[in-house]
């Protein structure tokens, strides 16, 4: 049996139980004494990921967009023809997967039978099945999905703020790709991203149940082989500073205008605690200006300028951003009250603010620690470098003068852009 470290956490009474799976998987267990339990099983690969190399190869190989969600569809055919949902169905389990622009993960939560649901979720994830013909017709089904994403104003909205902020990084690529871009894909594109991005030095398995991690690696060693680790390369791109379109606008279904607001952070910091505690500032910082006790927000409602008003942060290893979205009749006037509101930042931003709007993070983070999704947030961080529970000291070390330097770094003109999308024809009735 592997050996395994223990990081404890006794402010929140939690802990991390971590192993390396003599496979090369990176194992993580939250003990948790909860009548259910949840896995996830994933791979750092995402939409973004299209342009790669293994060490000691020359050339890049390029991939068609939407490969990675592609292949996360057909890893559930089996090649007995027994479908993967009607095995975890018989132990009355609830299994999904999902692809992100820079993970794939596929996990389930059940409240009995777990190891016996842990095996069939390390068994199909570890062995794909593509043929031609199953390939073919999963470009049906993708095309009606893509179509159907082609035509939700909200996704739409998203991506439009993605190539506004990015000219050249990756995670502009929509995830699940184009009906022509699908079109292309084969088997042996399938295999040749899978044996790259599905090998297990590249995956993590995060559990939190009511169980032993002896058990927990007991069930890999049964489902997984050993495989030499492999270092991926993705091709590198350089970014300008300032956003790649101020100002973009479509016209869709909708009966008014929505809108998104994006900033640009071009700092990407190298150590995942590092950039954990960068977008918990952010957290913080857009609370205090955007959040539903701010000013901002109490006046744009009250107005009556904006309604379904939001606001948040996304960051990642290459890319950070901030943003606020809304509908609004009048989304020009909306996006220079957010002007106004970021250029007096440093006067609206005050300590009572902080410290309540920063109690107010620690205690969302700890309440969210209590349930057994905490695995996904735990997958979700530690393959980036961050364990789960370190980020309650992370938030905690956070000061206001870190939350006011990051507002003089951000809230710059050149690192803003405003995203439309507009009613066809401007038939939006007030």
């Amino acid at each position: 049996m592997s050996d395994y470290r223990v990081l404890k956490y006794p402010s929140i009474d939690e802990q991390i139980i971590c192993a390396k799976h003599k496979s090369g998987l990176q194992v993580r267990l939250i003990p948790k004494k909860l009548s259910s339990g949840c896995a996830v099983f994933g791979t750092r690969y995402g939409g973004k990921d299209n342009c790669f190399k293994l060490s000691g190869e020359k050339e890049f190989t390029e991939m068609p967009a939407g490969v990675a969600h592609y292949l996360e569809h057909k890893m559930f055919e089996n090649e007995d023809g027994e479908d993967t949902f009607a095995k975890f169905a018989k132990y009355g389990t609830y299994a999904n997967a999902y692809t992100s622009s820079n993970v794939t993960c596929y996990h389930f939560t059940s409240t009995t039978h777990f190891l016996d649901n842990l095996r069939i979720l390390l068994d199909f994830v570890s062995h794909p099945y593509y043929t031609k013909e199953n390939v073919e017709k999963e470009q049906g089904i993708i095309g009606q999905e893509i179509r159907m994403g082609d035509d939700n104003p909200g996704r739409a909205l998203y991506y439009m703020l993605l190539n506004s902020l990015y000219e050249n990084n990756p995670v502009k690529t929509n995830v699940v790709g184009t009906v022509e871009s699908i079109a292309r894909i084969t088997p042996e594109l399938l295999y040749k991203c899978y044996n790259t991005f599905y090998n297990l030095s590249n995956m993590r398995l995060c559990v939190s149940a009511d169980i032993t991690m002896d058990e927990v690696l007991g069930v890999c060693d049964e489902i997984l082989s050993v495989q030499p680790e492999n270092e991926i390369i993705r091709k590198p791109f350089e970014e300008k500073d300032e956003v790649n379109v101020k100002y973009s606008e479509k016209e869709m279904s909708v009966s008014k205008p929505i809108f998104i607001v994006g900033i640009k952070d071009n700092k990407i910091l190298s150590d995942g605690n590092e950039r954990m505690k960068r977008s918990m500032v952010s957290d913080i910082l857009t609370t205090i200006l955007f959040g539903p006790s701010s000013d901002f927000s109490n006046e744009v409602y009250e107005s009556g300028l904006v309604n379904d008003f939001g606001y948040g942060n996304n960051s990642a290893d290459t890319y950070s951003f901030c943003e606020i979205n809304g509908e609004s009749d009048e989304p020009e006037k909306a996006y220079e009250k957010f002007l106004n509101c970021i250029k007096n930042a440093k006067s609206i931003i005050k300590p009572e603010d902080f410290k309540r709007c920063k109690n107010s993070t620690i205690a969302s983070y700890i309440k969210a620690c209590d349930g057994v999704g905490i695995a996904q947030a735990e997958f979700n961080t530690a393959i980036f470098g961050t364990e789960v529970f370190d980020i309650l000291d992370l938030v905690k070390n956070v000061t206001f003068d870190d939350v006011i330097e990051l507002s003089e770094e951000l809230f710059d003109e050149k690192f803003i852009s405003l995203n439309v999308v507009k009613p066809i024809n401007g038939e939006n009735k007030k």
